[in-house]
């Protein structure tokens, strides 16, 4: 096990909702959550973490609920959603003094490189933040399994989720004041009581690859890292060889 304070992983897939850099607006991206984000992102990569992000498009459009337009080109622009996101994420993390690439899955050479798995891989190992953008650049597939196939095209170690929830509950913790937080929960137990920790395509892949997910509240200050070092309050998805237990 690792000392304290030291972090557990070396290459890490952070996947971070697009309603997370919305703050308390109904739209569009706040601009203290966004340099909050930037800078516990750029913190951890100080430390010698390789980070990679993905971002989703909430904040700003949702493909699969455009009324009156054919889904997949609802899908082709809130791709290109993730794109304004990611640039502007970019441009936050360097603030801070970490150097940034956005990679897109659609090209957009004025913006962003294409994705290039090996590319990728190369900025993490100097030390480079790496932002994956316009999902998979297909269709039909959601920002969550983008998260999923990109962590293990990159060999991420572990998948970090971000919510603004403290981990994954048996039941709503908004709703019910008896609901228990999991401290660690195995593939077969989430789908079996349908805990909706990602999409069904993302998670089964996560699953058949044996990638964990860690799932936190990202709105806690130095929550990144506190995950990374084993001490934040958050929920682990395991394989189905270890455990579910109640935190």
């Amino acid at each position: 096990m690792s000392s304290p304070g030291k972090p557990r992983y070396k290459r890490i897939l952070l996947k971070i909702s697009g309603e997370a850099l919305m703050g308390d607006q109904s739209y569009g991206i706040h601009p203290e959550v966004l340099n909050h984000v930037a800078k516990a992102i750029a913190d951890v990569a100080k430390v010698g973490v390789e980070v990679a992000v993905v971002v989703g498009a909430g904040n700003i459009f949702r493909g699969a609920q455009a009324r009156g337009m054919e889904r997949a080109t609802g899908d082709y622009v809130g791709m290109l959603a993730t794109v304004m996101n990611a640039v502007s994420l970019q441009e936050a993390i360097e603030r801070q003094g970490v150097t940034t690439r956005v990679q897109s899955a659609i090209p957009m050479s004025q913006l962003a490189e294409p994705y290039i798995r090996r590319r990728a891989m190369r900025h993490l190992e100097k030390g480079r933040v790496v932002i994956f953008g316009a999902g998979t650049g297909n269709p039909f597939f959601t920002t969550d399994t983008a998260a999923a196939l990109r962590a293990m095209e990159i060999g991420a170690e572990v998948l970090l989720k971000a919510t603004k929830v403290d981990g994954i509950y048996d039941k709503d913790p908004k709703k019910h004041a008896d609901a228990k937080r999991y401290s660690t929960v195995t593939f077969t137990d989430a789908l079996r009581q349908d805990l909706h920790v990602m999409d069904a395509t993302a998670f089964a892949l996560c699953r058949d690859n044996e990638m964990p997910i860690i799932v936190f509240n990202m709105t806690t200050p130095g929550n990144i890292a506190l995950v990374l070092t084993g001490d934040a309050v958050c929920t682990r998805v395991v394989r189905d060889i270890e455990k579910t237990e109640y935190a």
